[in-house]
């Protein structure tokens, strides 16, 4: 689920408990956990209702100041049935606490190495994980599409690529771009096995 600006900071405050989403079938359910920009969010209840369903408080809830707005933005995805999902802040993501931790010990660092050889052995084009780690650490808030063209690759995949560096607590998103994380920096710089 993605969440605008204005509603992470009221999930993050603890205004917005709802959200309202018209889909063919519920992408999310109850225990479902969804990392956002203000951390792990997570669903409560999902409940198909209709239109004449939506109270006041309701529109209140899911960060929206009038019943028009909220409706008016559910037209845009005219598709699918309308479903109430209550939700709440359930704590930081955790890739900011691993990421933020530099100083790795032997183990952690083998741990990490390891985990990086089974993502260069799982992929079709050979080992790439070392590569684009250094590139970003030379190319920091650098586009996407400017460090997929330094490598002879398209945007899309190098982006899912930097998510499974980011999984690791390695990289970290910038409004244009990416940077190592100090953990990142920890695994780059490590001496050679």
């Amino acid at each position: 689920m993605l969440f605008r600006q204005e509603v992470l900071e009221g999930i993050a405050s603890g205004s917005v408990t709802l959200a309202f989403r018209r889909w063919k079938r519920p992408a999310v359910r109850p225990g479902s956990r969804v990392r956002t920009g203000v951390g792990i969010v997570e669903i409560d209840a999902v409940e198909q209702i209709t239109p004449d369903d939506l109270t006041s408080q309701d529109v209140r809830r899911a960060g929206h100041d009038s019943r028009e707005e909220l409706l008016r933005e559910l037209a845009r995805f005219p598709d699918g049935a309308l479903y109430r999902i209550t939700l709440h802040l359930a704590g930081p993501d955790p890739r900011i606490a691993l990421r933020e931790r530099g100083d790795l010990t032997r183990d952690e660092l083998a741990d990490v190495r390891h985990r990086l050889a089974r993502i260069d052995k799982a992929g079709r084009r050979g080992p790439w994980t070392g590569e684009l780690l250094r590139l970003i650490q030379e190319l920091p808030a650098t586009p996407a599409a400017v460090l997929a063209e330094r490598l002879g690759r398209d945007t899309p995949g190098l982006k899912r690529d930097v998510r499974k560096l980011k999984e690791l607590g390695l990289t970290e998103s910038l409004t244009t771009g990416y940077r190592l994380s100090p953990r990142g920096e920890a695994v780059v710089n490590a001496p050679p096995r």
